[in-house]
């Protein structure tokens, strides 16, 4: 499968965006998908994740109550809303599949190239 994220760019903080993830070459809803992050000189971290069908959700702490992802498998096309944005926030953004409902990147096989989101305060 191919994933192709989009939406990323530079927004003042408290603004919002919203990233995509286009899948192709693959049946979106036969995989579990995760949003991740990585700032610059630190390891990547997990931000959200959902299952096949859209009924569970999870999201990391840091972000819980400002960021929700969703999925439209007609579609293809998994989202993350990012709502009240903070400079700690800046990062490249990337989309992952995988088959376990879990934050761990290493249950993902696959990725997309990123997209970057940089807050100014």
């Amino acid at each position: 499968v191919q994933l192709q994220a989009s939406g990323g760019g530079l927004v003042q903080a408290g603004g919002s965006l919203r990233l995509s993830c286009a899948a192709s070459g693959r049946a979106l809803s036969s995989a579990v998908m995760g949003w991740f992050r990585q700032a610059p000189e630190k390891e990547r971290d997990f931000v959200a994740a959902i299952n096949r069908s859209g009924s569970s959700t999870y999201h990391a702490d840091s972000v819980l109550g400002r960021f929700t992802i969703s999925r439209d498998n007609d579609k293809n096309t998994v989202y993350l809303q990012m709502n009240n944005l903070k400079p700690e926030d800046t990062a490249v953004y990337y989309c992952a599949a995988g088959s376990t409902f879990t934050g761990r990147p290493v249950a993902y096989n696959y990725w997309g190239q990123g997209t970057l989101v940089t807050v100014s305060s």
